[in-house]
């Protein structure tokens, strides 16, 4: 009866939010506090709740001083000269754009930490996609997808958990890993060149100059040069669907992945015939919820608006008050000390965030109503993630505290047919796929591999196999929603977390398969 409840309290929790008929936070709280009342443990719903806040406070501390830190970095220009040197080098083409995305990514998930890596990869690529009116969907998930392969190092936690669940040594589980793995990044980096020839096909290539001075896809009326091919950013008339002449109405695009998501519906100006879009890259940074285009409302007319209600959309505006040139060298090496001592873990990172984030505030703020205009600006994406992580709090508190999750995985190893045993490496690398996705790696790998391990043992499959196999869902696992840093990715993204959800969880699942392909192929597995 708790697998069964199990199951279907996630399926429910997928489908509205996939459906978006109710909000991630409202789905995370409700559903599993309804669910615990089915099971018969209402009376314990307290505790379950307050297990779940008190082991998930950190990791939300951790985000919120982590979000102020970067986006006071943002602020000050930290990350400006890193974005006006990825847009030369893709010279303001989406497809180079996209590969960067994916390369940024791998490249940052050194530090093993998936937070930082979407914080830093977001904090660079945004204004880039908001500027060209891209999907900021294919950047959650070519990122996602990409921390997700790289999660799988040694200090990035699942191999470490692997190794000391099944007392093996870290290096012997990973470095076989890396020629299977390096296929899986391949792939990442190939999605991202397939989905970057999208992304150009429906917005063409813009102007490099133009749109390091703000133009392209923020002015509703295109500067000079502004469009080299296609016109579908930001020309009055079009609805955005696809790139259109001034004046057209503009036909609805064919139904790709690439354009699931509320940025990419919103591509063209304002005016004609408006979408009602969140987020419309016509002009530039329309954060709102209200519909865009009526009888002659341009972008242009939005801009001001915009570019104050988007803070990181002003990543490249070199105009912006809040710039402090001076103290670029300063906040370079604070950032780089930060980071330093993450990965040598001097302090725990909650603190370290904390410690930087009020003395990045102070040295570059010191008035005190400057202070609190850059948390004041910080403050929805604050909320936005450290909410989801309490709520997500709940979540995992009422699947770990009525036992639905012991007894959905303990379903899931019982169901493996006895002539499966010999393949147990196998089998372990197809079921990491969904067991990393719906219980935490800690319940995974300390709950349910070592049960693996012992199954396989029985049929003479090494434990070293069944640890390298346990490491193929992490890509699936990075977009799950009891993974704290994809809230801190879709939140500084502002993409709606089922629009990320329903274009990812293939294209990851695809990776996974592939890595596991590529073991079984280079006889790792």
């Amino acid at each position: 009866m708790l697998t069964i409840l199990g199951f279907t309290m996630i399926a429910t929790f997928l489908v509205l939010i996939m459906m978006k008929k109710m909000s991630p936070i409202a789905a995370l709280v409700l559903i599993p506090a309804l669910f615990c009342v089915f099971v018969g443990k209402g009376a314990h719903l307290g505790d379950y709740v307050i297990e779940g806040v008190g082991n998930l406070a950190p990791t939300a501390a951790m985000l919120m001083f982590a979000i102020v830190y970067f986006g006071v970095m943002i602020d000050v220009g930290l990350f400006d000269p890193i974005v006006r040197g990825i847009l030369r080098f893709c010279r303001a083409d989406p497809l180079r754009i996209v590969v960067g995305t994916a390369l940024l990514a791998a490249i940052v998930s050194l530090d093993g930490d998936g937070s930082t890596t979407f914080m830093i990869t977001v904090s660079a690529m945004y204004p880039l996609y908001k500027r060209l009116g891209m999907s900021l969907v294919v950047m959650t998930g070519v990122a996602a997808t990409a921390n997700g392969v790289m999660n799988t190092l040694p200090w990035g936690g699942p191999t470490a958990r692997a190794a000391t669940a099944l007392k093996l040594d870290a290096g012997d589980i990973f470095v076989p890993m890396i020629p299977a793995l390096a296929v899986g990044l391949v792939l990442v980096v190939a999605l991202a060149y397939v989905l970057g020839r999208r992304e150009r096909k429906r917005l063409g290539v813009l102007d490099l100059d133009d749109v390091l001075a703000g133009g392209g896809s923020r002015s509703g009326t295109p500067a000079t040069g502004a469009v080299l091919v296609g016109a579908g950013a930001g020309v009055p008339g079009g609805t955005g669907r696809t790139p259109t002449a001034p004046g057209g109405a503009g036909a609805d695009a064919p139904a790709v992945d690439t354009i699931e998501t509320n940025d990419a519906r919103g591509a063209g100006g304002s005016g004609g015939g408006g979408t009602t879009d969140r987020d419309t890259a016509g002009g530039g940074a329309g954060v709102s919820a209200e519909p865009t285009g009526g009888a002659g409302e341009t972008g242009g007319a939005r801009e001001a608006t915009d570019a104050e209600g988007d803070v990181r959309l002003q990543g490249l505006d070199p105009d912006r008050p809040t710039l402090r040139p001076r103290l670029y060298w300063f906040n370079a090496l604070l950032t780089v000390v930060l980071l330093t001592a993450m990965i040598t873990e001097l302090l725990p990172i909650p603190v370290l965030f904390l410690l930087a984030a009020a003395l990045a505030l102070t040295v570059n703020f010191p008035h005190i109503p400057d202070q609190k205009d850059r948390l004041a600006a910080h403050a929805d994406n604050v909320l936005n993630v450290s909410g989801m992580v309490f709520a997500a709090a709940v979540f995992t508190g009422v699947l770990q505290g009525t036992g639905m999750v012991d007894s959905m995985a303990k379903w899931l190893v019982d169901g493996i047919p006895e002539g499966m045993g010999p393949h147990m490496a196998v089998v372990t690398g197809v079921l990491s796929l969904p067991l990393t996705y719906f219980m935490s790696n800690d319940g995974f790998y300390f709950g349910v591999l070592p049960v693996l391990a012992e199954a396989g043992a029985a049929h003479g499959v090494p434990p070293l196999e069944i640890a390298r196999a346990s490491l193929v869902g992490q890509p699936l696992h990075m977009s799950s929603p009891l993974v704290p840093a994809v809230y801190v990715l879709v939140g500084m993204a502002g993409v709606e977390f089922g629009d990320h959800t329903r274009f990812v969880v293939k294209w990851a699942a695809l990776t996974s398969l592939t890595v596991l392909a590529a073991g079984i192929l280079f006889g790792i597995i």
